[in-house]
């Protein structure tokens, strides 16, 4: 019977950019049917492709890190378990992009279990034998640290012999491998930059309508579903949106697209590092809650590690929360999928401001929020962008919250 191929998934949005993660079985391996075969990773999510049949997993066309494009032939299955050549058992080689060969460490799968994905990769990258490297810390585990320090100190021992100079060879360092996640955020902040030019303004908002709302919801819930500040300020933006429609658009060489739908991308730090963005669908059509409830709901997901593709496909408009770290001010780079513009907001921090009462000036003291707006110059100038964030911060200061 012939080998089944294993293949990229087709359904792979533009844009999306994917490299091959983890093969979780190794040539030799018995697989079944829809059992976990290997990890694709995005600038978004990490997805896991199931075996197509069941038998033995018997050719690696892909190996870690490399880019896969949809559709692409990762590997194969021999469905009867016969067509493992010896010499690719005894060797434990398998083949790389390109038809190049790619060492895949000892066959002993215990053996080779005992090494962390990242150590694996060191280990290929600087064609290292394991037994080389010193084991330090972790009860004698082979780790990321032992190889680097290996490393930092064969760089030093070369120096010295070739006459580098003490002070050309004191500056040690370690080299961390960029994840697939953080090189295609990498590649597509960079390509954004170059396409799109940026432009972007500040404002400040005073949000203390919006803090006595929440104390008030805070008050009559008992603390529960009370709606978070993001939650006040996504609505703001469609609000915004309905007075400046361009924001919500997307730049043709022969003309602009503004959409009818306004699907709300969130800027989500993870904890392991890394940024995702979901993605409120139809946000226009929803009443507060029901905005306050999605985002939340999404939000969890994101930290969760339980957002699919379908979650961040599809935005037309970002807001970046920065403050949330510690922020007050920055200026986002717009996503390179087509949007016009995002938004920024800064750490909510009370400010001593000048206000006007009867004819005087008097000092308050207000909770206040820097907002900027980062735009495609291409799509909307100086008054499309100001005119965006007045709207925005009249109604973070204005709204009637419950009747939204």
């Amino acid at each position: 019977m012939p080998d089944v191929d294993v293949r990229m998934p087709e359904e792979q949005n533009e844009g999306t950019e994917a490299s091959l993660g983890t093969w979780l079985k190794r040539i030799g391996d018995a697989v079944r049917e829809n059992e976990p075969l290997v990890e694709i990773s995005t600038d978004k999510v990490t997805i896991e492709i199931a075996a197509p049949a069941t038998g033995v997993l018997s050719e690696v066309l892909k190996a870690e890190g490399d880019a896969v494009l949809p559709g692409e032939l990762l590997g194969r299955i021999q469905v009867d378990g016969v067509g493992v050549s010896a010499s690719q058992l005894s060797s434990g080689r398998k083949m790389g992009s390109a038809g190049k060969t790619v060492a895949a460490g000892p066959v002993n799968s215990a053996v080779d279990d005992s090494y962390s994905p990242s150590v694996r990769r060191l280990l290929r990258e600087h064609k290292l034998d394991p037994a080389q490297v010193p084991k330090i810390g972790r009860g004698g585990r082979l780790t990321v640290e032992d190889i680097e320090a290996f490393l930092a100190r064969s760089s030093q021992s070369k120096a010295a012999a070739t006459g580098t100079s003490k002070e050309e060879s004191r500056f040690t360092g370690r080299r961390v491998p960029h994840t697939p996640m953080r090189r295609s955020i990498a590649n597509h902040m960079a390509r954004s930059v170059q396409t799109a030019p940026h432009v972007t303004s500040v404002f400040e908002a005073d949000l203390s309508h919006v803090l006595s709302d929440r104390e008030a919801r805070k008050a009559a819930s008992n603390g529960e579903d009370v709606p978070s500040v993001t939650a006040y300020l996504l609505s703001a933006v469609l609000q915004a949106t309905k007075v400046v429609p361009e924001v919500n658009s997307k730049w043709h060489d022969d003309a602009l697209e503004i959409f009818d739908e306004v699907n709300l991308g969130f800027g989500t730090a993870l904890d392991k590092g890394g940024l995702v963005v979901p993605v409120i669908r139809s946000a226009h059509t929803m009443d507060f809650l029901s905005l306050a409830r999605t985002l939340r709901d999404l939000t969890l997901k994101a930290r969760n590690g339980k957002l699919t593709q379908a979650d961040m496909d599809g935005g037309t408009f970002t807001i970046s929360n920065h403050g949330v770290s510690g922020s007050l001010l920055a200026a986002p780079i717009i996503l390179p999928h087509g949007q016009a513009a995002i938004l920024g907001a800064g750490k909510l921090q009370r400010r001593v401001i000048v206000c006007e009462s009867g004819g005087r000036e008097l000092f308050r003291i207000r909770p206040m929020m820097y907002v900027t707006l980062t735009v495609d110059h291409r799509v909307l100038d100086g008054q499309q962008t100001n005119g965006f964030l007045t709207a925005f911060v009249r109604a973070l200061e204005t709204t009637d919250w419950h009747s939204i």
